[in-house]
């Protein structure tokens, strides 16, 4: 009996309104449903005009009991932001790039560094997966092999302040578990062949369907984002990350993260993405899952 929410990224409204369709209802503060709890899949923070009080109502639920809120790459990409790095500066650079992707959360937290920071202590609980004998839900990608050095270098599938060190050191195991879980997998393009990505960067890699099996599929049809200048043409298997590809018979699995657009659908039967863009105009989409194999169409509910 779990509701399963996309990236909110601080549409604080939005979430409300989904709320109240699926059915909670706000008590002392809290939202939460007689029978049901909600799972959001991350990315809580940046771009939205109201951060602080998505943060709020997803905390209280989580603190409450209501609500299991899993860690988005915004979210680890904000603690790495503000840890300072032995070598001089931050774990995460204060580039020109990164300070815009994060303007919005630093300007609607002016003169509130303590409830910032007590926010940034609490994404540091926040798990990086989370599967029981249904379900699977992870913010951007399950491959297992990732998913499985996690659960052995994870404390209860979250970081602490060593591993968050350790996680930026990009020849690291946990580095690269921590990209492709977060992130998702990519797909080197062929020589010559870029894009400029929803921020303004040039991109030679493309996020790809990581529950397809790549030596099927064309850079075209394994590309999650619809770009036209790809060709259709079989992958070459050496431009990818990893082989691994998620079985259509195992685990229902959700998550975020792709910033897709147009009307919420399923890819397959068990493979279910909830990101329809609500910071760029689209919807904030949730699952209701009962206990259903395949999932169902009519289960994806939004505003």
């Amino acid at each position: 009996m779990i509701d399963f929410i996309g990236d909110i990224h601080g549409h604080a409204d939005k979430l409300e309104a989904l709320l109240l369709k699926l059915g909670y209802s706000k008590r002392n503060g809290i939202y939460s449903h007689p029978e049901r709890k909600a799972l959001f899949v991350g990315d809580y923070i940046d771009r939205g005009p109201q951060i602080r009080e998505t943060l709020e109502i997803v905390k209280s639920m989580v603190d409450s009991g209501n609500a299991i809120a899993l860690m988005g790459n915004h979210e680890y990409n904000a603690i790495c932001f503000h840890f300072e790095s032995p070598q001089g500066g931050h774990l995460r650079k204060h580039s020109l790039k990164n300070m815009i992707q994060h303007q919005a959360t630093i300007q609607q937290f002016q003169n509130r560094q303590s409830e910032y920071e007590m926010y940034l202590e609490w994404f540091k609980t926040l798990p990086i997966f989370y599967e029981n004998e249904q379900f699977r839900a992870v913010h951007a990608c399950w491959d297992e092999k990732s998913i499985q050095y996690l659960k052995e270098n994870l404390i209860n599938g979250r970081l602490n302040d060593e591993l968050i060190y350790q996680s930026v050191k990009e020849d690291s195991l946990l580095h690269q578990a921590i990209e492709t879980t977060l992130k998702g997998n990519e797909l080197k393009m062929p020589e010559g062949l870029f894009f400029t990505d929803k921020d303004g960067t040039k991109r030679t890699e493309i996020r790809i369907k990581w529950w397809e099996d790549p030596s099927t599929m064309t850079y075209k049809s394994i590309s999650i984002e619809p770009f036209e200048n790809l060709p259709d043409k079989q992958v070459q298997i050496g431009g990818i990350n990893s082989l691994n590809y998620y079985p259509a018979d195992d685990k229902k699995v959700f998550f975020g993260h792709y910033w897709l657009k147009g009307e919420p659908s399923l890819y397959k039967d068990n493979i279910c993405c909830l990101d329809y863009s609500v910071a760029k105009g689209g919807k904030l989409v949730a699952y209701r899952m009962y206990d259903e194999f395949p999932l169902q169409r009519e289960n994806l509910l939004y505003v």
